[in-house]
C-alpha cells in the first residue's frame, strides 16, 4: 500500500483516505463516555416528608357531547338543540367541581362545527374539555 511519494512528479491529489485521525477521535470519545457514564447514574439522597392518604375511589364526572356528521348534538344520551347548549355549558361552569366535557365527533363532521362548539364552551367558562378519538379506526392517511 503506497501512501504517496515524497518526490511527486505528478500534480494529482492523493486518492487514499487517511483513517488514522478518525480512529483517534473515536477512541477519545470512547474514553470520555466511559469516564462520564458513571456520573449519570449518581443519585443524591434526599429525605422527603412522608404522608399517607386513602385513594380516591370516585371517578371524575364527565359529560359526553356527541356530534354526528350532520351536526346534530347529543348531551350524554339525550338529543339537544344548538340553542340549549349554552345554557347547559353555563350550568356546568357554575358547579363547584366542574365535570369534564368530552367532545366526540363523527369523522365527517365539519371542523367549523367543532371550532364553534369549543369556542362556545370556552366562553361559558368550561375549563376541562377533552376530544375523544377512536384509536382502532384507521384513517386514510397517505404515508
Amino acid at each position: 500500500m503506497a501512501f504517496g511519494a515524497f518526490d511527486r512528479s505528478e500534480d494529482q491529489p492523493m486518492a487514499e483516505i487517511n483513517t488514522t485521525p478518525l480512529v483517534d477521535v473515536m477512541l477519545v470519545l470512547l474514553v470520555i463516555f466511559m469516564v462520564t457514564a458513571p456520573l449519570f447514574t449518581h443519585t443524591i439522597r434526599v429525605d422527603l416528608p412522608q404522608a399517607r392518604s386513602d385513594p380516591t375511589l370516585e371517578k371524575p364526572d364527565t359529560v359526553v357531547l356527541s356530534v354526528d356528521a350532520a351536526g346534530q348534538l347529543r348531551w350524554d344520551a339525550e338529543s339537544i338543540r344548538r340553542s340549549e347548549l349554552s345554557k347547559r355549558f353555563l350550568a356546568l361552569a357554575a358547579m363547584p367541581t366542574q365535570p369534564q366535557v368530552q367532545l366526540r365527533a363523527h369523522r365527517d363532521t365539519r371542523y367549523q362545527t367543532l371550532a364553534e362548539l369549543l369556542a362556545e364552551a370556552r366562553r361559558s367558562g368550561i375549563r376541562h374539555i377533552g376530544l375523544v378519538t377512536d384509536p382502532t379506526e384507521h384513517s386514510n392517511v397517505v404515508r
